[in-house]
């Protein structure tokens, strides 16, 4: 794969590059994904992802080889071309049942539904509101689409919370009555009401690390910290290891590492403390504003090799380049022994402002999210060789990570915490931009498959809260994420909204605490327009009724 990869991108992919390639190959895979669907998928890489996967399957096919995922492809298609093989897995298994049933693929549903043609034996076990695996290709259409697909089947829900308390299992189950795509179910708590869930309310995202460092200095429950990417508690493990506190970590994660924008931000670094660096030269002069061509830069480098000198030397010396260009060389010079002598995070700045690598993030449609951990982490060192170095060593110590089972204070992110449970949970990083990843502006407009990967991060986040037993925390820092503020809403008993429904209607005179005196033009559903004075709104009934905003 990495070859093919460095055929068709003309470049060496990184460990993450080639993760992140499988994963996408997998997905391709097991959702059955037409030419057309591949193609728009190929849109949200940094790579050209159609080329590689058809030159793989080339490759694969002339070498009479096959991955994971082809063992799924090819036995579906020996089903569907071969009468008799099917007929002999009837005549050998007449009753199915599927556990995890969220978690399975298209695919795989598939020959499911093959194999239980004949018998209609067929028994699931699944939680759509507990599907958090799209990534892996995870259908839970199917569970949806049961009833339809097998006609006669039935369906039981399983509606009791045994594991949290009341208040916990109450805000979870009205928070994921927001999605859409479930079987009408509500959880019912089997334990009485507890302590309540508690927002932490926090200046700034680094603040979290310092928090949690002194719960786990006086950790005496089982506690886990929760998260929705490994990268989040990156920051956490850096000062837990600076102040020798214990932690267990469920599940290592090195792929931040060797993200590309990680990996230029150090090869960056590096060329500024040896700007004799060739090499490094080549990685990295694209992403700075640098607009030569690839014979150009290669030129410089000789050059710089020849005679011994710094490459910016050779390219101001021997480049006969236009003013503004030598202009923005010698800036670039100067940033870079600049940079030498700041802090770790003032360091990643310089580069991300000052030298450009954050416009070329956005002409490559990349995000800057992975390096606010780099700054976090280099806002503990004196230089940004200091950085490079705990970067390292911290890639090292989480490799190198022994379980210590005994450990009461847990990290792990919310993927792998699924299935478990904890007395006490803290969420980390529950922001906009990261949980949710993407936030939509409206349910109207959005596309079904917006719809579908924002619904998945609710049920991502509604996991999280329901592996609390006893206490739930949730970080809020800055601006709360709208996950965090709809989980907290506060409820409204359905006599307050049903008095206010009621009184309403076309015509009332109404006052608004906030825009005084207006008219009820219409009612719809849920949503009441007012017209105050020339200006016409439109609001939710139920907030007016739990906020308590308008009087009749």
């Amino acid at each position: 794969l990495a070859g093919i990869y460095q055929r068709i991108e003309h470049d060496f992919p990184s460990e993450n590059d080639l993760s992140d390639l499988a994963t996408r190959i997998t997905y391709i895979k097991n959702r059955m994904l037409s030419k057309e669907e591949i193609a728009r998928l190929n849109a949200e890489c940094d790579y050209d992802l159609a080329k590689i996967y058809e030159a793989y399957r080339r490759e694969m096919r002339a070498r009479s080889l096959m991955d994971f995922d082809d063992q799924l492809v090819y036995a579906y298609t020996m089903f569907r071309s071969a009468p008799a093989l099917l007929d002999a897995f009837w005549d050998r298994y007449s009753y199915i049942m599927v556990d995890e049933a969220q978690d399975t693929s298209k695919i795989q549903h598939a020959i499911i539904a093959l194999l239980a043609a004949k018998s209609e034996n067929l028994f699931m076990v699944g939680d759509e509101d507990q599907s958090i695996y799209g990534f892996r290709a995870a259908y839970p259409e199917a569970l949806l689409d049961f009833e339809k697909d097998h006609p006669g089947a039935r369906v039981l829900l399983m509606e009791e919370n045994f594991r949290s308390n009341a208040k916990i299992v109450s805000a979870a189950d009205k928070f994921i009555q927001k999605n859409t795509m479930r079987h009408e179910k509500h959880m019912k708590a089997a334990r009485e009401a507890g302590a309540d869930i508690r927002k932490i309310s926090l200046k700034s995202r680094k603040a979290q690390y310092v928090y949690l460092m002194k719960i786990a200095q006086e950790c005496s429950t089982e506690t886990a910290v929760l998260y929705r990417d490994n990268e989040c508690a990156i920051p956490l493990i850096d000062l837990l290891e600076r102040k020798h506190i214990p932690y267990r970590m469920r599940n290592a994660e090195l792929s931040f590492f060797t993200h590309r924008t990680v990996l230029d931000i150090q090869n960056i670094i590096r060329f500024a403390m040896n700007p004799k660096d060739t090499e490094l030269f080549m990685q990295i002069y694209y992403r700075l504003k640098l607009f030569f061509r690839k014979e150009d830069a290669l030129n410089y480098t000789n050059i710089s090799k020849e005679k011994d000198i710094p490459v910016w030397d050779a390219i101001l010396q021997y480049g006969n380049l236009e003013e503004y260009q030598q202009n923005h060389v010698r800036s670039l010079r100067r940033q870079m022994k600049k940079l030498l002598d700041m802090t770790g995070d003032k360091a990643v700045d310089q580069i991300l402002v000052y030298m450009g690598y954050q416009d070329y993030l956005k002409k490559m449609g990349m995000n800057a999210n992975k390096l606010e951990i780099v700054k976090m982490i280099g806002s503990r060192e004196d230089s940004p060789e200091k950085l490079l170095e705990r970067l390292k060593e911290l890639e090292r110590i989480i490799r190198e990570k022994k379980e210590e089972r005994e450990c009461r204070f847990i990290l792990s992110t919310m993927h792998a915490s699924k299935g478990l449970e904890y007395d006490t949970v803290y969420l980390l990083d529950v922001v906009d931009g990261i949980l949710p990843e993407k936030v939509l502006t409206s349910m109207n407009t959005a596309s079904k498959e917006e719809i579908g990967a924002y619904e998945e991060e609710r049920r991502l986040f509604y996991v999280g809260v329901t592996r609390a037993k006893n206490q739930l925390n949730i970080f809020a820092t800055g601006k709360p994420s709208r996950f965090c503020n709809e989980l907290l809403e506060k409820n409204i008993s359905a006599e307050s909204y049903q008095k206010l429904s009621d009184e309403l209607g076309e015509g009332v005179i109404v006052k608004h605490r906030k825009f005084g005196k207006g008219v009820v033009t219409e009612i719809e559903g849920e949503h009441i327009r007012i017209r105050f004075g020339d200006d016409e709104k439109k609001m939710d009934l139920k907030v007016l009724a739990r906020l308590g905003l308008l009087e009749i």
